[in-house]
């Protein structure tokens, strides 16, 4: 499978909007540890090759216990995650694969018991952007790794 379009070069500027909505999720409140584990779920859940590679290097050169990145796919059988991970995972699977019903009222709850209204809003636009991120990547067939030199991805070591 080769790539269909490289979208950084065609529309760097759409490309830098969302790059600069990323950056300023990266700057909010939320625990780097919860943002890296969102995105890997939420990854997983889109079968976005590309950015499934990425944030799992990323968690990694974040001291994420490899264990861990292993469990996400089980989160909920898993011991290795707190209450708190487990309400924004139960939250990023809600948003990434919602029903016709949309988020579930007990959901929602859980997650506030958790979370701070500024916390949970900025947990929402995480989830968001990291699939729109899924969106383009899967769309434009950005294979997993093109860009580890560039985001400093290789000093994860993981091959």
């Amino acid at each position: 499978m080769s790539t269909r379009i490289n979208l950084f070069q065609t529309v760097p500027a759409l490309i830098k909007t969302l790059s600069d909505a990323s950056q300023a999720s990266h700057s909010s409140s939320l625990d780097i540890t919860l943002k890296n584990l969102v995105d890997i779920r939420a990854s997983q859940l889109n079968g976005c090759a590309f950015c499934l590679d990425m944030h799992v290097k990323q968690a990694k050169l974040h001291g994420e216990r490899e264990l861990r990145l292993y469990h996400v796919a089980i989160w909920r059988e898993s011991p290795l995650f707190t209450a708190k991970e487990k309400a924004a995972l139960a939250l990023s699977e809600a948003l990434t694969q919602p029903d016709v019903d949309g988020v579930p009222d007990a959901l929602y709850r859980e997650a506030r018991e958790h979370f701070s209204e500024v916390e949970l809003s900025e947990l929402t636009f995480a989830i968001a952007i990291i699939n729109a991120w899924n969106r383009l990547m899967i769309a434009s067939r950005t294979l997993p790794g093109a860009l580890d030199k560039a985001y400093g991805l290789d000093r994860a070591h993981l091959e």
